[in-house]
């Protein structure tokens, strides 16, 4: 039998995995290794490159080794990684610096410096990307101001993908997809955008030539296909974004599916297709408040992100104290919806959809002497579920008429009292996917298309779970808490926020 390996370099782990033809994991393929971002007092989130490196290679050569025989079919090798994260590197390829993640915050003056010098609008047409401390121009501005010493050492700016490959192959590639999720990109011209490399401080050189996402490279250094063997000769396809592979890898490659993934970071997104029967002559712009990234030339995604989702969950659940497993789980769920009276803002590292705003942190209202901590909980749980209830109503216009949401996630998956919230918010039902790493399975099923395997990932089936019908009556009393928490924003950061509507 063949197969195709798929590689995933996430927030807080690598996981490598073996998929058969049919898009299916190989039982007993699959490693994967934990690691955890670094975060300062300031709001900086950095992660070890050189350790990513090693864990993604670590994590091959177990499946590989866990394979036997049957590595010898092995046609190729699909990857995906975070967007919006950046690293640079010297004259000789090797980091410099650490990975400045998409959390990473510290570049809030940098932004509002750079939306006084710009046609913010035209900015986000072109880029697909709001003015934001998840993307590339602020943060390197910031490093300019504030680590003047780097700078004598980067010849290059790089994704944590780019980097990994760079190190395997021995020049620097970036995927169309992973060009898309920068800011620094105009996607209406296929080229790093001018305006934005200016302001950035970066010349063309610095950044890495932009190839299709399923153009493959080319061969891989000797030091590594001898470690690598027998993949050394295979096709690996550039990294691709991890959320645009969870909408492929949880069948939502069309308007007729949303993706509701909410693993570390979330976001709710709806995948379309250039010059498709039901898009568009034209391919639109992002709507306001929303983000439009690309899998590869044809596909992109248009959607919302949060910074926080399973993230907030595992904070509090730590901070709070309460237990774990299926007792919080039936805790969570027999507590009444919103019978708590508290209004949360669940911005602990910064808000992103709608209102885009890196300088919001988290805040609690309406707590008294009785307020429990599972309420606490509850109420952070239902604060981020209003998040997605207003990306939500921004996505209805691109979306079919008739849609399905998919609950994708592994933070979201575990806990399905956390899915019927988010149903009740959306007053919409939730399905929950059946594949439990869509992100892993999406670069794998990129991977088939790019060996000439897979024609289209709608050609196989797609497995879902339990449906989550929402309840009227509490769907009800959220528009209510929604209100609460729109005006919660207002006081707190302003009318410039993008809650109008609510």
């Amino acid at each position: 039998m063949d197969y195709v390996l798929s590689l995933d370099l996430g927030t807080s782990s690598v996981r490598a995995s073996l998929f058969d033809l049919q898009g299916r994991p190989v039982p007993d393929c699959t490693e994967a290794l934990r690691h955890e971002p670094e975060t300062t007092a300031d709001g900086g989130v950095e992660l070890d490159p050189d350790r990513l490196v090693e864990s993604a290679v670590a994590c091959v050569e177990a499946v590989v080794r866990q394979a036997g025989p049957r590595a010898a079919g092995i046609l190729g090798v699909g990857c995906c990684t975070f967007w919006h994260s950046v690293l640079g590197v010297d004259a000789s390829g090797r980091a410099v610096t650490p990975v400045l993640m998409w959390a990473d915050t510290r570049s809030v003056r940098e932004v509002e410096e750079i939306r006084a010098q710009v046609d913010v609008a035209a900015v986000h047409r072109r880029t697909g990307c709001p003015l934001h401390t998840s993307f590339l121009a602020p943060r390197l501005l910031w490093v300019r101001r504030h680590r003047p010493e780097w700078l004598q050492r980067i010849s290059h700016w790089m994704s944590p993908g780019e980097y990994l490959y760079s190190r395997l192959f021995g020049h620097r590639v970036c995927s169309l997809s992973m060009a898309s999720g920068t800011g620094l990109f105009n996607q209406e011209t296929g080229r790093w955008d001018e305006e934005m490399m200016g302001l950035a401080g970066v010349e063309p050189a610095q950044l890495s030539p932009v190839q299709d996402t399923l153009t493959p490279l080319g061969a891989m250094s000797r030091e590594w296909s001898r470690r690598l063997a027998p993949l050394g000769d295979v096709p690996w396809f550039p990294a691709a974004g991890d959320g645009a592979c969870s909408n492929l890898g949880s069948g939502c490659s069309g308007p007729d599916r949303m993706a509701l993934m909410g693993g570390t970071s979330g976001a709710l997104r709806v995948m379309c297709r250039r010059g498709a029967q039901d898009a568009p002559a034209t391919e639109p712009a992002a709507p306001e408040g929303l983000f439009k990234y690309r899998l590869d030339s044809p596909r992109y995604v248009v959607g919302g992100s949060l910074s926080n989702a399973g993230n907030l969950f595992a904070w509090l659940k730590s901070t709070l104290r309460v237990p774990e497993g299926a007792a919080l789980e039936a805790a969570i769920a027999a507590e009444p919806a919103d019978g708590h009276g508290l209004t949360v803002l669940p911005f602990l590292a910064g808000e992103r959809c709608p209102g885009w705003r890196g300088d919001a942190r988290a805040a609690v209202t309406g707590a008294s002497l009785d307020t429990t901590p599972l309420e606490v909980l509850r109420a952070g749980l239902e604060s981020v579920a209003f998040r997605f209830a207003l990306i939500h109503e921004r996505l209805m216009p691109i979306a079919a008429q008739r849609h399905t949401v998919v609950a994708t996630g592994g933070a979201l998956l575990a806990s399905p009292a956390w899915i019927q919230i988010v149903a009740d918010a959306l007053g919409e039902t939730v399905v929950a996917s059946g594949e439990s790493e869509a992100s892993s399975r999406g670069a794998a099923l990129l991977a088939l298309q790019g060996v000439g395997r897979l024609a289209e990932p709608d050609d196989l089936p797609q497995a879902l779970g339990r449906e989550f019908v929402p309840n009227p009556a509490i769907h009800e009393r959220y528009v209510a808490a929604r209100r609460r928490q729109a005006e919660l924003y207002r006081r707190l950061l302003g009318p410039e926020c993008q809650d109008e509507g609510v």
